[in-house]
């Protein structure tokens, strides 16, 4: 099968095509289908016009207009459209319902209703993004907010499947219309490569407990943050908390500013952390914590963090919250809080930081759940169920040369 995967933006700084859509590709790719991924990296302009290969997975960076205001984004999405139709595709797999995929799948859909193109639309929603979701976090403009909330909901009810990434994302998708043999749950996993790779051993203990904090800061308010840490550090002095990411809007700057007002000591903030050098942090730290305010957001989001922390073998306390509870069990390969409930989240950091025995237990439990059940050699199989039904909805056999596509031809 010839699969066109189209990204909204490339694979960089932005994760979803990267740690999403890369390692899908590079799953169906060692099943032995033809996968190529078609990217607009505006996000990193360097990349334009760049052609690789990774995984077996052909991957076409387009070369980047002018700047120019409307016709700048029509020509991005004229040219992931023709590129990925030249390849003759039975399938175009677009990521994230909005921006130039979902403009490309737009136009996908109109051509298929006039006789155009002949081929397989699929969906993925990896978030939410309109009201309550990305929305309200991006510093979009008006109109951008009501284009991309239109987006979302458009492109989800006009194609011929969706995968999701959470549960919360699929009863979304089923409230909007979208029938729920459409509709294939497909979180994310741990890639082929990286269960691969030698796991770096934990360093040497420097005498002090190291919570980690990795994040991106949107998931939770920076109070609660400094208030969980206050009760922690009271309780054992010598704990540090390492802080690794970077906020959309200075967000680090803001927490260590709190901590500093409340004169806690022991926070070590790394910034940006290019994706060579995670291994190390993760490998530093005793325990990892990831607190979610009860959101729409992060009740539809995946986190691809919250598996790196189980792949390196971290216990976690985490919310309970969304995708959290997919991943984590409860006492077995970490431990689930109540949203709001910052003081069973903290006694949960003191307990497993007084006893290394079951440190261990959870960071290896965790480390096994997440290769056995969250892997994308077993997810794939999800995403050929999608694709074979998607092939069936519109003809018995997949499409040939000559039926595929008049549009790509001219």
């Amino acid at each position: 099968m010839r699969i066109a995967m189209i990204g909204p933006f490339g694979l960089g700084p932005k994760g979803t095509m990267r740690m999403r859509a890369l390692p899908m590709a590079q799953a169906l790719a060692a099943q032995g289908h033809e996968v190529e991924m078609f990217l607009a990296p505006w996000s990193n302009p360097e990349d334009s016009g760049r052609e690789e290969e990774r995984g077996g997975v052909k991957i076409y960076n387009i070369t980047l207009p002018p700047s120019i205001p409307l016709l700048g984004h029509l020509t991005i999405t004229w040219r992931l459209l023709s590129r990925a139709l030249k390849s003759k595709p039975h399938v175009v797999h677009c990521f994230k319902p909005k921006a130039y995929s979902g403009l490309v799948a737009m136009v996908l859909w109109f051509l298929g209703k006039v006789g155009l193109a002949s081929v397989g639309l699929v969906m993925d929603s990896d978030d939410w993004e309109g009201t309550g979701g990305w929305n309200e976090i991006e510093n979009y403009t008006w109109l951008q907010k009501r284009f991309f909330a239109f987006q979302e909901k458009w492109g989800l009810l006009h194609c011929d499947a969706v995968t999701v990434a959470s549960r919360a994302l699929e009863t979304l998708a089923w409230s909007l219309g979208v029938k729920p043999g459409s509709v294939f749950y497909l979180p994310n996993g741990t890639s082929l490569e990286s269960r691969a790779l030698e796991m770096p051993l934990k360093q040497a203990s420097t005498g002090r407990p190291t919570v980690l904090l990795y994040t991106r800061f949107f998931e939770f308010s920076l109070e609660r943050v400094v208030e969980i840490w206050k009760d922690v550090v009271e309780a054992i002095p010598e704990a540090r908390l390492l802080v690794v990411g970077k906020g959309l809007f200075g967000e680090e700057e803001r927490l260590r500013q709190l901590m500093a007002e409340r004169e806690i000591e022991g926070v070590e903030y790394t910034g940006w952390v290019e994706e060579h050098e995670i291994q190390k942090w993760l490998a530093s730290a005793d325990l990892a914590i990831y607190p979610y305010d009860d959101t729409l957001i992060n009740r539809t989001k995946c986190s691809i963090k919250l598996i790196e922390l189980m792949d390196a073998r971290l216990p976690i306390v985490a919310s309970d919250v969304g995708e959290n509870r997919q991943y984590i069990e409860h006492l077995v390969s970490g431990y689930l809080i109540e949203p709001g409930d910052d003081e069973s989240f903290c006694q949960a950091i003191i307990h497993i930081l007084q006893d290394e025995k079951l440190q261990r237990a959870l960071g290896r439990e965790a480390r096994r759940k997440v290769g056995e059940k969250f892997n994308w050699a077993t997810l794939v199989q999800t995403i050929e169920e999608a694709y074979t039904i998607v092939l069936e909805k519109g003809d018995s056999t997949p499409p040939n040369e000559e039926h595929h596509s008049r549009f790509s031809k001219g």
